[in-house]
């Protein structure tokens, strides 16, 4: 990465008030006092240091992705497995979005794609998980299963069913593969970048990036350092895809999923505390302040992995109540948004432990308890204490309650 060397006559950090220098072992933190912002606006020289496109591009990337299954479904079509396979590769322009098939960006190279988790485990090298969870994804458009949408959904087959005025594709075993795909995602790229990829203080302090950001020492032709942009990528992966565009706000993924488990007086905090950490965080890097900026690190973590327990939870209720009126679409929506976030709980980061709060094999057992009757979903009516346990199980270790997350809006 090439970078340029501005000297102090010629920045100018308009967040900062510098106050006193001082040494510690490697010579490069200054202790500073510094303003922090009430938004996300950095500047330097009058000019945004704040970039994160390449995350927008991807949330707008998965939400066209969803789009096809919803249109699928609502013609009676057939799936195109080659326009879903060419979208989440990003290979042959298959995109509507302005843009998006030449930004150079993809989902696929960003799946299970972490420096924590994956490319230091894997020596810089591919990883089986990675390769099989990229795989996994493929399969939710490119099964057989999947081959013939126009019919009706049943135990065993593939199909279209009607969740009152809206029609829903669903696979054999009665899992949303649109949901599946979703909100696995939102784990396995979205959530794996934000907390052990751009947010890993092995990342952000790699090579020289601690002491290029102390000096100021900026990418090339940019006028932000290497840290700055880490911090703003891990940033967009959650409001990226935020408009303001008309009279309403819209919130897409992540930002989305935060604001609904923070209307919920049980977890009206989690809303604020994202935020702001992230605003901290970002004005700790500018001003050099380096222990301030990990303890934002911690906060943003563990409440951004609570947001997926906390709707895993909510969605593994919806279902179980949707179960005992209507055993289909309703019920089995919901269940398959519960499948996607405890996906999502493989990919959270426990800053005490820098590990993920449920391990893969445990992730893999709660998912296999969903789907483990022959029919999959359909057969859920004698596995409905089973939702109760694994509900309990992820409550438990986030120290919520059931009853907390099951009044979540």
């Amino acid at each position: 990465m090439k970078l340029k060397n501005y000297s102090a006559a010629v920045i100018s950090l308009s967040i900062l008030a510098f106050t006193a220098c001082s040494d510690n072992d490697d010579n490069l933190i200054q202790q500073n006092e510094y303003a922090v912002p009430t938004t996300y606006t950095f500047e330097r020289n009058s000019a945004s240091t704040v970039s994160y496109s390449g995350q927008s591009e991807r949330i707008f990337m998965l939400e066209e992705m969803g789009g096809v299954f919803k249109t699928a479904a609502a013609n009676g079509t057939t799936l195109s497995t080659d326009l879903l396979t060419n979208m989440y590769s990003n290979t042959n322009s298959p995109f509507t979005g302005n843009g998006l098939n030449a930004s150079g960006k993809q989902l696929k190279n960003k799946t299970a794609a972490s420096y924590e988790y994956f490319t230091l485990n894997a020596g810089g090298g591919t990883s089986i998980e990675q390769t099989q969870t990229r795989e996994f994804f493929e399969s939710t458009f490119s099964d057989g299963n999947l081959a013939s949408q126009g019919n009706a959904a049943a135990a065993g087959a593939a199909g279209v069913y009607l969740d009152g005025s809206s029609k829903r594709l669903f696979a054999a075993n009665g899992l949303e593969p649109q949901q599946v795909l979703l909100k696995g995602m939102m784990g396995a790229s979205f959530l794996d970048q934000i907390s052990n990829n751009y947010l890993s203080a092995k990342k952000l302090d790699e090579a020289s990036n601690r002491e290029n950001n102390t000096k100021k020492i900026f990418e090339e032709a940019k006028n932000y350092t290497t840290m700055e942009h880490y911090w703003d990528e891990a940033y967009g992966y959650v409001y990226g895809g935020d408009s303001n565009s008309g009279e309403n706000k819209t919130y897409k993924f992540w930002s989305s999923y935060i604001n609904q488990v923070n209307a919920d007086q049980d977890f009206s905090t989690v809303k604020e505390k994202i935020e702001k950490a992230f605003i901290k965080g970002r004005a700790a890097i500018v001003g050099n302040d380096y222990e301030t900026r990990n303890a934002q690190i911690t906060i943003i973590k563990e409440n951004l992995a609570l947001v997926p327990a906390v709707r895993a939870v909510y969605y593994l209720q919806e279902g179980k109540s949707k179960l005992v009126t209507d055993k289909g679409a309703k019920a089995f929506h919901a269940l398959s948004e519960a499948y996607g976030f405890i996906m999502c709980l493989r990919y959270t980061n426990n800053p005490a432990t820098n590990a993920p709060y449920f391990t893969k094999d445990e992730v893999d057992a709660m998912l296999e308890t969903l789907t483990s009757g022959e029919n999959g979903l359909w057969d859920i009516d004698t596995l409905t204490p089973k939702l109760d346990a694994v509900s309990a199980k992820i409550a438990t270790k986030f120290d919520f309650t059931v009853a907390q997350a099951a009044t979540v809006n």
